[in-house]
């Protein structure tokens, strides 16, 4: 455990007109060591601030419903706090099956942000969901980049898995009471629509995904500006619905449409 906690520091940095921003961060667990991982996510959580945590998938040839991560599921629904499902490389057996033949670049790039990453992300919700651990912490919370890793688009096909799968609820029941939705940079208002049609616009959060997709110019500010929502809606999903899942909204009067926007600006804007 010493080896996975290097010094940590919680930040405030004051901005150029003296006001104060606060950084938000998610935990980093040792997944292969499942009461560690438990430990650590209560260690960040409680003494250093963290909002939640990341998983990055599969820990070698365990999918993220291996028992192995059942004290992580655990302590983020004891604590209140969302896991990030962050996409990972594809098991080698995966990649040599459908993303090789090319050549090492174009490989590489299929198997990874090119598709890869996102069907594996993907699947390792469904899987979770599958093996029972929404029945087992109703209240726990993940988060899905990239408009849900692939999931959203294809709700219908999925939801044919209740024929079989035993669950307590729906699968779509899980979708909207269990999964929150992130752009991770996709600038996408077809893809924001399709989001809100399946989780609702309380579920939906702006990320951008610097330095990896980025556009200089303002282009994420102009993202939530452009879009055809109103200013309420323009605020769940700018701050507030991350907000409200981590707890700390600050308080704020809002004066009409513009007014999400400036917040916006104010609390996550980075681009510009």
């Amino acid at each position: 455990m010493r080896r996975c906690r290097p010094p940590h520091r919680m930040r405030r940095r004051k901005s150029s007109g003296g006001a104060s921003r606060s950084w938000a961060a998610l935990a980093a667990l040792p997944s292969a060591a499942p009461d560690a991982a438990a430990e650590e996510l209560r260690r960040c959580v409680e003494e250093l601030g963290c909002k939640g945590a990341i998983l990055y998938g599969r820990v070698g040839e365990k999918n993220l419903d291996n028992a192995i991560f059942e004290p992580t599921f655990a302590c983020a629904a004891e604590l209140g706090v969302p896991l990030l499902i962050h996409p990972q490389l594809p098991q080698a057996s995966v990649r040599d099956a459908y993303y090789t033949g090319f050549n090492a670049p174009i490989d590489l790039a299929l198997s990874t942000f090119g598709l890869g990453w996102h069907f594996e992300a993907g699947i390792q919700f469904v899987r979770v969901v599958l093996a029972g651990v929404f029945d087992r912490y109703p209240n726990l919370q993940v988060i899905l980049g990239h408009w849900g890793e692939l999931v959203i688009f294809y709700l219908e096909r999925l939801s044919m898995l209740d024929r079989v799968s035993g669950l307590q609820r729906n699968f779509v029941d899980y979708v909207r009471n269990n999964l929150y939705l992130t752009a991770s940079g996709m600038f996408s208002p077809t893809y924001l629509q399709q989001a809100i049609d399946a989780v609702g616009s309380d579920r939906i959060l702006f990320s951008t995904d610097f330095p990896y997709q980025y556009r200089p110019g303002g282009d994420a500010r102009g993202f939530v500006d452009g879009l055809a929502l109103g200013g309420a809606e323009k605020a769940k999903f700018a701050h507030e619905n991350w907000e409200r899942l981590c707890g700390s909204a600050p308080p704020r009067v809002l004066l009409g449409d513009s007014s999400s926007v400036r917040e916006f600006d104010r609390f996550h804007e980075s681009d510009s």
